[in-house]
């Protein structure tokens, strides 16, 4: 493995969050995709999401510098006033993720949360299997229905959100002049100008 950076780059996104990040992905197409017609497929997809979000928790604290939450997390201000900028093609630019960027990191962790526990409660409740399975047992069959939907929703509302963040990683990318998706990959961006 190459550790010589060319003067022009630094090294931004590390191994942990690139793995997370592609994994996360992965996954998350894997469930998508498998739905009903796969459950153990979609089950291990999921329960490999809980621990994907579980490590990026942790690493949001101890990770690498531009890792950690206190790097990209903003007041919705910010946010708001970054958007308005890339709106004008004025984005200020910035290393790490930028304030919109760091918003859509919250959001997907919040969604894909939200997701994953309303379908262990639905697995639970109509599948009588999971880590819910002994507290879903006795449930009223509405509650099964209710996490399913809402699962559904859920599960739709995040596939929306990477269709915005991959717009997000386009504009970002025709603005600053740079490739955002080869820096996940080799974790280095351009120098600050």
């Amino acid at each position: 493995m190459r550790t010589d950076i060319p003067s022009n780059e630094v090294r931004v996104w590390d191994l942990p969050v690139r793995l997370f990040h592609w994994s996360l992905a992965i996954c998350f197409m894997i469930a998508y995709i498998t739905e009903d017609d796969f459950i153990s497929l979609h089950s291990f997809a999921g329960y490999t999401i809980i621990g994907l979000i579980g490590f990026r928790i942790i690493w949001g604290f101890i990770g690498s510098r531009h890792a950690r939450f206190k790097d990209f997390i903003h007041p919705p201000t910010t946010v708001i006033g970054y958007l308005k900028q890339v709106v004008r093609f004025k984005a200020d630019r910035f290393v790490g993720h930028n304030p919109a960027g760091g918003a859509m990191v919250v959001a997907l962790m919040v969604a894909l949360s939200l997701t994953i526990l309303s379908g262990l409660i639905n697995y639970g409740a109509e599948q009588s299997a999971g880590p819910l399975a002994d507290v879903m047992a006795n449930a009223p069959l509405y509650i099964g229905k209710a996490a399913e939907e809402i699962h559904e929703f859920f599960a739709n509302f995040t596939l929306l959100l990477v269709l915005f963040h991959l717009a997000g990683v386009l504009m970002a990318s025709i603005q600053h002049g740079e490739n955002l998706v080869r820096s996940m990959i080799n974790g280095r961006k351009q120098a600050p100008y």
